[in-house]
């Protein structure tokens, strides 16, 4: 590793897409040792801005300076499926040397591709017991291996090199509870400078400050992200207070200002009926009233200035104030009454193996939680409930509307817009109605008319999910499949004030914990080969072993 201090400078840096938008104008960065998370809202430009870094991508104007090299995970990992462990791990030419060597080949060759990096085939090995992945091996392909395992393989290889700078983007979307904590440990231990763009809690609790992208600037704040919680919450209460005064100025300077007028207006009136009955000589009288104009005048300046900075003091005080929007909707139609039948499950044998023993069964609004290991059947399961899988053997029984929202968020027609995507799941529904409920979900008026196909991933989660709760029949029963993922904490906010309001039974399949505990969940049930009931406690133990 290099000696001197790492760090990560931005400049005036500028950067526009070929179609015109605009992500940054002079942003100005600086990032020093430690970790940092880089949060912000969907479309900030958090992920443009580590592609910047990693210098995948060219600024259109200013300077990136890294002292050190940087290692870059992206956020969608893609490996090619024919490489072998180790040279997904970049170490193949190394290790071949290095048995060469052993084997009695003793060119320069050999010794040239080793270096000084003779323990390198121990040192990956480790790396992958460290992560979770000590079962792979070093010769196995890629093609072998899972989703989250290409991940942390991915990231093995960024540790095995031992770079200056790394840059983390969303790299839990993919794993498990149990190969989450593994990657939870390795940011925990490194040393260094770290980016990481997350909206996992979890892991944002194990960076040392926080950076908040928002309107093309970054905003500092000290500790995890529950201290940046704590401090914006007292800040945005300051900048509510400071609305309410400027607010409260702002009624007295218009007050002030009426009263003003008709003061001056009193004045108008007594200086012409003086003037008609000519009690004192013309002289005099028009110099008064010029006198009373130029009083006047400069009277009505004066009270209109102090109501303009008024204005501007309430315009700076609201933009202080985030427009985060909650989600804030009614939805008396999904009401399960308790021990109503919602789902029944008879001796279920899954695709791919898993099953339900015996009979399980669903009563009025439960909230499960449905959390297992990647490659479990959790997403399988759900699918089998809908009817759009086939059980192996046994039987699903649906005694309620139903509806699921899927990880690809493909339930959208993309060459239709968000109001005609909820008239489609409501087709009883009055245009009125759909956009009166729509307003609801944050898209007011034009928002309303936006194609699915540009949507944001944040607007296409909140379309997708008032297509879902808006249809006719009402669901009775919601099935999410890892509704966090590629989400910003703004949009998971608003997606647990909605599940607030909803009042039917939930299934939601999520590795997310904080998540999960923060909607309500009743049960949880944990798919490893079969369902059974489990617990938050058991399921932190179990990831704690593993």
């Amino acid at each position: 590793m290099s000696t001197f201090p790492t760090s990560v400078s931005a400049t005036a840096l500028d950067f526009t897409w070929p179609d015109g938008t605009e992500v940054f104008d002079g942003l100005q960065l600086a990032v020093g040792p430690g970790r940092t998370g880089l949060i912000g809202l969907n479309g900030s430009g958090k992920s443009t801005l580590l592609k910047l870094i990693a210098g995948e991508l060219t600024p259109s104007d200013g300077a990136i300076r890294i002292a050190g090299e940087v290692g870059y995970l992206p956020q969608n990992v893609t490996l090619d499926t024919t490489l072998k462990v180790d040279e997904a791990l970049g170490i193949d030419r190394t290790r071949a040397a290095l048995h060469a060597i052993e084997a009695g080949d003793a060119s320069v060759e050999n010794f040239t591709a080793v270096g000084d990096d003779w323990d390198v085939e121990e040192r990956a090995i480790a790396m992958l017991d460290q992560l979770g992945l000590g079962h792979i091996g070093l010769d196995r392909t890629i093609g072998e291996v899972s989703g989250g395992e290409s991940v942390l393989l991915r990231l093995a290889a960024l540790l095995l090199r031992r770079p200056d700078v790394l840059l983390l983007d969303e790299p839990t979307n993919n794993l498990d509870l149990y190969a989450r904590r593994r990657l939870y440990a390795a940011v925990e231990a490194w040393s260094g400078v770290m980016i990481v763009v997350s909206h996992d809690r979890e892991l944002l609790d194990l960076v040392d400050q926080i950076a908040d992208l928002r309107a093309g600037e970054v905003v500092w704040y000290g500790g995890n992200f529950t201290a940046y919680e704590e401090a914006l919450a007292v800040e945005q209460e300051a900048a509510e207070r400071m609305v309410r005064v400027a607010e409260g100025d702002l009624k007295k300077q218009k007050r002030e200002l009426t009263e003003a007028h008709v003061k001056l207006a009193k004045r108008v009136r007594y200086g012409n009926k003086m003037y008609a009955q000519k009690r004192e000589p013309k002289i005099i009288m028009n110099a008064r009233k010029r006198e009373a104009q130029v009083s006047a005048g400069k009277h009505r300046m004066m009270h209109e200035e102090k109501l303009k900075e008024a204005k501007e003091r309430l315009d700076e005080a609201v933009e202080a104030v985030r427009d985060d929007d909650e989600i804030r909707v009614d939805l008396p139609f999904t009401a399960v009454p308790p021990g109503r039948s919602v789902l029944s499950l008879h001796h279920l044998e899954l695709a791919y193996g898993s099953r339900v023993k015996g009979e399980f069964e669903l009563r009025g609004p439960e909230r499960i939680a449905l959390i297992g290991r990647n490659g479990a059947g959790k997403t399988t399961l759900l699918r089998t409930i809908t009817g759009e899988l086939d059980p192996v053997a046994g039987e699903v029984e649906r005694h309620v509307p139903l509806r699921f929202l899927p990880q690809r968020l493909d339930v959208l027609d993309d060459a239709r817009t968000v109001a005609e995507n909820v008239a489609l799941a409501a087709p009883e529904a009055t245009n009125n109605r759909i956009r009166a409920r729509l307003a609801r979900f944050l898209f007011k008026g034009a928002r309303a008319d936006q194609l699915a196909s540009t949507l944001s991933g944040g607007e296409r989660f909140r379309a997708a999910l008032a297509a879902l709760m808006l249809a006719d029949p009402a669901p009775q029963l919601l099935m999410l499949d890892e509704p966090t993922n590629n989400l910003d904490m703004a949009s998971v906010r608003q997606l647990t004030g909605a599940l607030d309001s909803y009042e039917g039974a939930l299934i939601v399949a999520s590795h997310d914990l904080p998540f999960l505990e923060s909607i309500g969940i009743t049960r949880w049930l944990l798919l490893d080969g079969e369902l059974r009931d489990t617990s938050p406690a058991e399921v932190r133990e179990l990831m704690a072993m593993n």
